[in-house]
């Protein structure tokens, strides 16, 4: 979720909206008037950037005095992040930053609120050291103002990342602020606007899809999605949910502040987003909304689960284990949460219990599957156990099972957009399962992690490195989400799907491997039949041969690409760079851009080579000193504009 890098890739999508301003003498990349004609509109394009979980500023609304410590907090001052308060006032801070688990209201001495603009989302924590550590979006705005892109053809949608998706609503407004967003944005600019979701923004725009459905006419739905929605793309999207939000919960997860677990904990539990990304079966589904709004039935009516019968056939809801292993004190006469014991839904369906362990005291090991995450069986065992399991048994009730718009914790079908990629990273050690028992600490440090389940390239293991049965999939996840989680978008691909891996790196097309028309079955894996050389990193490609009319949807893996640090990736700003340019342009001769050969773009792909002491791709890059250059690579400079190279990936 953090910037760096100069070529973030949230920029690919954004160069195009100004094709026809940008300069051509800038560093070989811009484009002048040899770069072809960009007619049809699409050159007014607007980018609308949806952050993650934790990628907005927070600012204080309050005047706290904080005890002990020098530092106070002020209207407008930095709380999420500010680490010298974090370090010095921590119960200061604390109470800005947490919110009523029941009620998600402020502290009574402190709130916060997200900040506005490019602003909010550039830095999290400015200054000569923080920055660079907790950069976001900065390098990538320098970058868009570098090209020439105007300053409102940015546009960046921050949320208190803090509240559940209904209030986000009720007390900020924020989807119709959106909604507005996107209606002024086409006015300003003459052209929809690109989606650019990351993380939990991915599932902000759901919510957004569905929120809309119950403001706008039906029959004029779709017209307005077409009229302010050219692209979709999700990056990173948990769409079956995370497991690392069942860590969160138990025992605290730190994200590198300088904080214990147990108050990252209290922290965490208190937001009534953190079961925005709690895991959850793709066999179940909750009553249809939509339906539910025009029907005579309470708005707020209990949304029951419906699970198919793949559910109870397969195990572990379609994961690739159990999420939650957790040892329990057994007591005689133990209750499950609201249930009896004979009637709880953990003992009879998932768990195993040895009747003589209980019945002499000794843990009892209780078993959960994402199902019974989502659906609350967890919480109401845990109820006797652990005192924060009420609290978020009543958001989850109240702010998810609910939810007159949507129960998030659903599978998502396609949504009805023009255009739709999603993209992630695989094939990186992903936590997928945990095992838990008592600490003999008091809350919030009760709970500890025996072990760990992890996924990795098709396999499972424990933290000691043990194979671990169960349903691995073909591949492995971003080391945050899992792949079966992310991977669900490929049941929004149609019918038959082309299918092509190429090296990340530029090349001449020589490891290009393609699969034309495959077969998709339905809420299958669809895994190619190609090689690998073990030192290259790939990214494979699952493209739409057969699709809905006006409908195109891709997915994109990359191999070892980090679910926090794949907005950096230069290879991902490149490949979006080339698909929109493509999309856009008026001779495009294909659906998709070629993936045959990439080559260098920009003066800054160019390097020299010193095996054969010249600039390497010498087709493209000659040796051109300017003053300035330190070393042989910064002379090494594109022979023709980027708009001459372009050419080739229509």
């Amino acid at each position: 979720m953090r910037g760096g890098h100069a070529t973030l890739l949230a920029a690919s999508f954004l160069l195009l909206l100004l094709l026809v301003a940008i300069p051509a003498a800038h560093g070989g990349g811009g484009f002048g008037a040899d770069g072809g004609d960009f007619s049809g509109g699409y050159g007014k394009l607007s980018g609308i950037i949806i952050p993650g979980f934790a990628s907005t500023q927070l600012r204080a609304w309050s005047i706290l005095d904080c005890p002990y410590s020098p530092l106070d907090f002020n209207p407008l001052d930095l709380v999420w992040l500010d680490t010298t308060k974090l370090l010095s006032a921590v119960n200061c801070w604390l109470k800005c930053m947490m919110l009523d688990p029941y009620n998600q209201t402020d502290h009574p001495e402190c709130k916060s609120r997200p900040d506005g603009g490019l602003s909010a989302i550039t830095e999290l924590d400015p200054g000569y050291i923080t920055g660079p550590l907790s950069s976001v979006w900065k390098e990538w705005v320098k970058w868009c103002i570098e090209f020439g892109i105007e300053a409102n053809a940015i546009i960046a949608v921050p949320y208190d990342w803090r509240l559940p998706p209904n209030k986000l609503e009720e007390r900020d407004l924020y989807f119709h602020k959106l909604k507005i967003t996107f209606e002024t944005a086409l006015k300003l600019r003459g052209g929809p606007s690109i989606v650019f979701a990351h993380s939990l923004g991915n599932n902000v725009f759901r919510y957004f899809l569905e929120w809309l459905k119950l403001e706008i006419a039906p029959k004029k739905y779709v017209k307005w999605l077409d009229e302010h929605i050219h692209a979709y793309f999700a990056v990173g999207a948990p769409l079956l949910g995370a497991t690392e939000t069942i860590k969160a919960t138990l025992s605290g997860f730190t994200s590198g502040l300088p904080v214990s677990e147990g108050t990252a904990r209290l922290m965490f539990n208190s937001f009534g987003s953190s079961l925005w990304m709690m895991p959850f079966s793709k066999h179940c589904r909750a009553e249809n909304g939509y339906l539910k709004h025009f029907s005579a039935r309470s708005k707020k009516g209990h949304h029951t689960y419906h699970c198919d019968d793949h559910e109870f056939q397969a195990n572990y809801s379609g994961w690739p284990t159990n999420i939650i292993n957790i040892e329990i004190p057994a007591i005689r006469g133990m209750k499950c949460g609201l249930a009896s014991y004979e009637t709880c839904p953990s003992f009879v369906g998932a768990t195993q219990v040895n009747m003589s362990d209980a019945e002499y005291g000794f843990p009892t090991l209780l078993s959960f599957s994402a199902r019974e995450v989502s659906d609350g069986t967890f919480f109401r065992a845990m109820a006797d156990y652990d005192s924060d399991s009420q609290r978020l048994l009543y958001q989850l009730e109240q702010s998810y099972h609910g939810d007159p718009v949507l129960n998030p914790l659903t599978p998502w079908d396609r949504p009805p957009l023009r255009n739709i990629f999603c993209i992630y990273g695989t094939d990186l050690k992903t936590e997928v399962g945990y095992y838990y028992a008592p600490s003999g600490k008091p809350y919030p440090d009760n709970w500890i992690i025996t072990d760990v389940i992890y996924e990795l390239e098709g396999s499972l293991y424990s933290r000691s490195g043990n194979l671990v049965e169960g349903n691995p999939g073909a591949a492995s996840g971003d080391e945050t989400v899992p792949y079966n989680s992310l991977s669900w978008c490929k049941n929004w691909l149609g019918s038959k799907v082309n299918i092509t891996r190429a090296p990340q790196s530029e090349h001449d097309g020589s490891d290009v491997q393609v699969d034309l028309d495959v077969e998709r079955e339905p809420e299958m894996d669809i895994i190619p039949n190609m090689t690998r050389s073990p030192r290259v990193k790939y990214i494979t490609y699952y493209e739409d041969s057969e699709s809905l009319p006006g409908k195109r949807t891709a997915v994109w893996e990359l191999d070892k690409a980090n679910h926090r640090n794949i907005v950096r990736s230069p290879v991902l700003m490149r490949e979006l760079w080339l698909e929109m340019w493509h999309d856009i342009h008026p001779d495009k001769k294909s659906e998709f851009v070629t993936k045959a050969t990439r080559g260098p773009l920009r003066d800054e792909d160019c390097y020299w080579d010193y095996g054969k002491a010249r600039c390497a791709w010498a087709e493209h890059c000659e040796y051109r000193y300017l003053f300035g250059d330190v070393h042989l690579g910064q002379s090494c400079r594109l022979k023709n504009s980027s708009a001459d190279l372009l050419l080739h990936y229509v």
